[in-house]
């Protein structure tokens, strides 16, 4: 199971820690919240207690309407149950007993001064990027016309100068050969670099060379979602390769289905207008036109004499 490292949590949420704890990391399963309004008031049914507990303005303004023995007896129950941590919004601070009573337990208590809806939604968004499957392919990845396109196939086939190319045509780097894809979405994947090999490439006959440095910030981009995947291979005579495009091929990444193409290499071929012709091809596809399907109805009107 993924922890949550502290520190980070802290730091991407900008939140201030009003209760510290021995732990360094979270262990949170799953990216919900809880609201615990109704375990102050003493319901602890169907209680949520293995997610973060968010406090908002009406659950503070409850427990500083107790008397201080009931609300200490109250939270006494509540800290018993493995919360992971608390989270008080809008910039308030809790009774003097809550942070006390949470130290006894070790639970981290922060504080946002943002509103509970929004911190809820930073949360949620935070959790579910840390929380998502995840996977290393060897590939190459560029946003190209606003798609990302995941170039694959076996070392020294040309997927780096592809990519290169298409960087020199006004495309952007992502990712060149170690892809980090995480799943955020049931039918959504997002790739990035590990940050060790950011930004760098490795050109055959020149070595590694820094993307940002020699083509500027423009040439590169942080992480891209994952809409193509194209994998590049060897001309091989003895295979038929499609030229009409009719079918359309899919690849299973984290259980998450893509478009595939399969593209065969060749001395002479422009893999980077290719892969440009590709990206402009998705992009009609999504708005429902096909330039295969449209020939085919040509044909079939044609032979149908209509």
């Amino acid at each position: 199971m993924k922890m949550i490292p502290i520190d980070d949590m802290v730091k991407k949420l900008s939140l201030t820690v009003l209760s510290p704890t021995t732990k360094t990391e979270l262990d949170i399963p799953v990216s919900d919240l809880n609201r615990p309004g109704m375990q102050f008031f003493g319901f602890y049914d169907f209680f949520a207690y293995e997610r973060p507990q968010v406090i908002g303005k009406v659950e503070m303004s409850y427990l500083e309407a107790l008397e201080p023995e009931q609300r200490r007896e109250r939270l006494q129950k509540y800290f018993s149950y493995n919360v992971p941590c608390v989270i008080v919004c809008r910039g308030m601070t809790p009774p003097e007993d809550f942070l006390e009573i949470a130290k006894e337990h070790d639970v981290p208590v922060f504080q946002s001064h943002i509103t509970t809806t929004k911190l809820s939604f930073n949360t949620i968004t935070y959790l579910n990027n840390m929380l998502a499957p995840r996977i290393t392919r060897h590939g190459v990845l560029v946003n190209v016309y606003g798609e990302g396109v995941l170039i694959t196939g076996e070392s020294g086939v040309g997927k780096s100068e592809a990519a290169l190319e298409l960087i020199k045509r006004g495309h952007q780097l992502v990712a060149d050969d170690v892809v980090d894809i995480c799943r955020v979405s049931e039918r959504r994947l997002v790739g990035e670099s590990p940050e060790m090999v950011r930004y760098f490439m490795e050109i055959r006959g020149i070595g590694i060379i820094d993307i940002k440095a020699m083509y500027g910030v423009g040439a590169v981009v942080l992480k891209k979602s994952i809409d193509l995947v194209m994998h590049l291979e060897k001309w091989d005579n003895t295979k038929v390769y499609d030229r009409l495009g009719l079918t359309e091929e899919t690849i299973s990444i984290l259980g998450v289905k893509l478009p595939h193409l399969l593209t065969p290499v060749r001395p002479g071929r422009n893999l980077a207008i290719i892969i440009e012709v590709a990206a402009r091809n998705l992009s009609l596809k999504r708005m429902g036109y096909s330039a295969a399907h449209e020939l085919d109805k040509r044909l079939n009107n044609m032979i149908a004499g209509v």
